[in-house]
């Protein structure tokens, strides 16, 4: 392979690759090695930057800015860390109507607003026509870190949890994509998480935040299992999945497993104790528990299926949907 793809972007495993193989190469340090949503820096600075090239930029549910700003605060929050400040910069296509940029603009300042958040700094650059696809969005955020979370604190009978149902995102995506006419709309669940990290953050035993998003739930879930050199047994039947969403699944031949979800948690604690108090919360109030950490199949993912059998979870290996975020 000597040329970039799609499929390295995807957050699988060619984008693990890519990054192992060629970028931590050249970028050694053992602040990056972590790979974890957010660089943790000395004074409990935590760092995040993320570019979004999200196609269609409006969508169901939420649109590039809000995007933007909620995949940020969230990758704040999964080290444990209170958003503070984001920067965003605009690279836009000539000929790109205002009134579409003011929209974007509107709901990043909304989101902004609901996360407590100051947008402090940014950059405007303006390309060809032709030549942009519209306008992508890089953002970069700042938080204190108050509530140390990583992969690595995870423990053996710990309890995995999932704030809601698996898929919304990347199936509200496509269907707008491809303009598939579906009897229930599906809305992607784009949100930041500031109000269910809040939560968590109480519960003595909380040792792990991860958001589902590039790479679905299963990309995630083994990403924890390899860092924290553990095994981990999930139950299908406990994962929350819209009946409309595992139907579009069924209909395209795609695994809701690894469809990218912007605004749900996977949750690693001591016990589900705080679950109760996590599903009174509106944007988790279809919180489940789906498995445990086990000794047993270390830095390995074993589904246990609906009709009795196990299957091995591993990183997905190419671009399912490509533009998600």
């Amino acid at each position: 392979m000597d040329s970039v793809l799609l499929a390295h972007g995807s957050g699988g495993k060619l984008q693990s690759e890519l990054l192992n193989d060629l970028i931590l190469k050249y970028f050694k340090n053992s602040t990056l090695k972590l790979l974890e949503d957010s660089a943790r820096l000395t004074g409990k600075i935590a760092f995040t930057t993320d570019s979004y090239v999200v196609k269609p930029i409006f969508f169901k549910g939420g649109n590039i800015g809000k995007l933007a700003v909620a995949g940020t605060v969230n990758d704040l929050l999964c080290v444990g860390a209170i958003p503070l400040y984001i920067s965003i910069a605009l690279i836009i296509e000539e000929g790109f109507k205002l009134a579409d940029l003011e929209r974007i603009i509107d709901s990043s300042a909304k989101e902004a607003s609901q996360s407590h958040v100051e947008i402090v700094c940014g950059d405007i650059k303006v390309v060809e026509h032709g030549k942009g696809d519209g306008i992508y969005i890089n953002t970069s955020g700042i938080g204190k870190i108050e509530h140390p979370l990583s992969p690595k604190n995870i423990c053996v009978g710990d309890i995995v949890m999932i704030t809601g149902t698996i898929g919304d995102h990347g199936i509200a995506l496509l269907s707008e994509r491809e303009g598939m006419e579906l009897d229930v709309p599906i809305l992607s669940d784009a949100s930041n998480l500031l109000s269910v990290a809040n939560i968590l953050f109480k519960s003595p035993g909380i040792h792990c935040i991860r958001d589902p998003t590039r790479g679905g739930l299963g990309g995630i879930l083994k990403e924890v299992a390899i860092a924290a050199n553990l095994g981990i047994e999930i139950d299908e039947e406990s994962i929350p999945i819209r009946s409309e969403v595992r139907a579009t699944c069924e209909l395209l031949g795609l695994d809701p497993l690894y469809i990218a979800n912007e605004g749900k948690f996977v949750i690693f604690d001591e016990s589900d104790k705080v679950l109760d108090k996590v599903k009174k919360d509106s944007k988790a109030k279809d919180a489940a528990v789906i498995g445990k950490v086990v000794r047993d199949y270390p830095g390995d993912v074993i589904l246990h299926t609906k009709i009795g059998g196990k299957r091995l979870i591993e990183l997905p290996r190419g671009e399912l949907l490509p533009r998600i975020c």
